[in-house]
């Protein structure tokens, strides 16, 4: 698979929470979590679920802060 996206954290999914459009997923990286919001089509073509290890990808122009 060929993606542009150059940062990745693999972690273990600890959290979703589906809505009517999308997903919250909440990967734990080992200390640290990341909140992706995907669609249900993606959750569920991926099959994803708590418990489940994965790969987060993401462009350093997506990235969000918060304090």
């Amino acid at each position: 698979m060929k993606i542009s996206a150059r940062n990745q954290f693999e972690g273990r999914v600890v959290a979703i929470e589906a809505g009517p459009i999308n997903a919250k997923v909440v990967v734990d990286t080992g200390g640290q979590k990341i909140t992706s919001i995907i669609s249900l089509d993606a959750l569920e073509e991926l099959g994803i679920k708590e418990g489940a290890t994965v790969t987060a990808f993401f462009k350093a122009s997506s990235v969000l802060l918060m304090a």
